[in-house]
């Protein structure tokens, strides 16, 4: 008997299936924030009204996306 540690066999990572590459956290994350910058910068620009109505709807859709998107994996 030796004394040197033994190596575990390395496996390689599984391939993603290409929906699982699909509804990676990053991007969607990246989404979600844009659209939230974007929404807070409708609320603040003083030319339109109507961008500033809809500036609530894009916060909201882009929090919601956010909530949805940080339970997907990494």
């Amino acid at each position: 008997m030796s004394a040197e540690p033994r190596l575990a066999a390395v496996t390689p990572p599984a391939r993603r299936s290409r929906l699982g590459r699909l509804f990676r956290r990053g991007p969607w994350e990246l989404v979600a924030m844009v659209l939230i910058g974007l929404g807070v910068v409708m609320l603040m620009q003083p030319v339109s009204l109507w961008l500033y109505g809809q500036s609530f709807l894009v916060i909201l859709v882009g929090t919601l996306g956010f909530v949805v998107v940080s339970h997907f994996p990494e």
